[in-house]
């Protein structure tokens, strides 16, 4: 159990963060983990176009199930390429795949190409979104680590806002492979920004072996999950998602006999929070599988034009992204303790409220509400978002092992992911084509989960100045 480092004084800031010394190494965080999250929105809008000139329409939800299976495989071997690559090395590794996948879906004659180029592009991105997080730890001082974690982390907000937009302008001009082609130019001038920016930290060799025992069950788990969304009927549906289920059960019980895995080793020890902690990740990106549905319910039971429809989806990613750069100002142990404790109780109230509003024929006033509690929801997740990452940052003095911890928040955050998408398309398969009874069904099912998270969020909270660094004084606040 690692010892309780010395008491240093908190005077990160903002303000420091985002100057001259700090702002090329976070901005650099930032982007990766941007063009991560922008694209799979992006993809989506142009999808309709990329089918009508090239076909394939049979692997539509492919592209998206390839781009994730990809994604978590590559962000399971964050911390062993960054141990073995160094900082610069890594993240320049990760820019490529990216560019390289993105060209190849600029120059896809047929579909099956372009999965090969998804594929290549999840490898990069699920690196991307890793090194964000692990970087971090690496790159800044501690004092910073609350306010970067809640920088990177709102780019998932963000992207979800941008990509639409962005996709939507090329699908407009019928310009899709263009839309690839600005993807690897903007990829390679973050490159040019890295090499100047990132530490050039040392190689080395891992100290543990590749996991292929728990790579293998977890991506099982995961590709089972997101088939689960693909195959026709409810009973395949079903056995699908209990598949997934049992092989990512039986991926923690491999993980914690092994103890060499991708989580690291002080997730599974006595008194340690880090399994909290990430429980509590996973709660909160549950809440996000109800976004791809929202749009729909917006146009089907509000009769809303598709853009405000879409801006409808934007909402709880709005609440998320702007709500962290507040919430990460907490300093107290407290205030940080109760953001993250009470942080899926405000997602729960929010999404149960949004669907108790639901009704055929919404007057104005209810539309208006629906943006509010949608906002409040995801004011909720970016509570404690930033803390529960330098939680994880701060679990371990191991170096290698603290690179595990970061770099599994964001493979947490991408399992919980797919397996909330999938839950959420039997759900509203169930009820449909009643639309009005699929957003009560869905709504009130995650509102349910997301307020027994609650009680996983005070063990995770519990974790909060036991062995940071960076806690002051009890009486700090936002």
């Amino acid at each position: 159990m690692p010892q309780k480092p010395e008491r240093a004084t908190l005077d990160g800031s903002w303000r420091e963060l985002l100057s001259s010394h700090y702002a090329p190494t976070a901005a650099v965080l930032a982007g990766g983990i941007l063009l991560e999250a922008s694209n799979v929105y992006l993809t989506t809008s142009l999808l309709p176009t990329i089918v009508a000139e090239i076909g394939g329409a049979e692997f539509y939800a492919w592209t998206m199930m390839t781009f994730l299976l990809a994604s978590v495989v590559s962000a399971m071997l964050v911390s062993r390429i960054l141990t073995r690559q160094g900082a610069r090395r890594a993240y320049l590794l990760a820019l490529g795949l990216f560019a390289l996948g993105s060209v190849l879906c600029a120059v896809s004659p047929w579909m099956s190409a372009l999965l090969v180029g998804r594929a290549v592009q999840g490898l990069g991105g699920g690196l991307l979104a890793g090194l964000g997080y692990a970087l971090i730890q690496r790159a800044l001082p501690e004092r910073l680590w609350a306010r970067a974690a809640a920088l990177v982390s709102a780019m998932w907000g963000v992207g979800n806002i941008l990509g639409p937009v962005v996709g939507g302008l090329f699908a407009q001009f019928d310009e899709w492979r263009m839309a690839f082609v600005a993807i690897a130019v903007v990829s390679a001038l973050i490159a040019i920004v890295a090499i100047r920016t990132l530490p050039r930290s040392a190689r080395g060799r891992s100290s543990d072996p590749v996991p292929w025992a728990s790579l293998v069950l977890l991506a099982g788990g995961v590709g089972a999950v997101g088939i689960a969304s693909v195959v026709p009927g409810r009973t395949g549906m079903v056995v699908a998602i209990a598949i997934g289920v049992v092989l990512c059960a039986w991926f923690l019980r491999h993980e914690r006999r092994s103890g060499n895995g991708i989580l690291p080793r002080v997730t599974f020890a006595a008194g340690s929070s880090l399994g909290w902690v990430y429980l509590t990740v996973a709660v909160l990106a549950f809440a996000i599988g109800t976004e791809a549905f929202i749009p729909l319910f917006g146009q089907e039971i509000g009769g809303l034009i598709p853009f405000v429809a879409g801006l409808l989806g934007a909402a709880l990613s709005l609440g998320w992204s702007l709500t962290q750069f507040l919430t990460a100002n907490a300093t107290g142990i407290r205030s940080r303790r109760a953001l993250i404790a009470f942080g899926p109780l405000v997602v729960a109230l929010g999404l149960a409220a949004y669907g108790l509003l639901q009704r055929e024929g919404p007057s104005t006033l209810v539309i208006a509400l629906w943006f509010v509690t949608l906002f409040l929801a995801g004011a909720g997740i970016g509570f404690g978002f930033p803390h529960l990452t330098v939680a994880a940052l701060s679990s371990t003095t191991d170096e290698e092992e603290g690179a595990k911890a970061a770099a599994a928040v964001n493979t947490v955050f991408i399992i919980a992911s797919a397996f909330s998408a999938a839950l959420a398309g039997v759900l509203v398969n169930i009820s449909a084509p009643d639309y009005v009874g699929s957003a009560h069904l869905l709504l009130f099912v995650f509102a349910g989960i997301t307020a027994l998270g609650t009680f996983i969020a005070r063990g995770a909270s519990l974790g909060i100045g036991k062995w940071s660094s960076t806690d002051v004084s009890d009486t700090s606040d936002v």
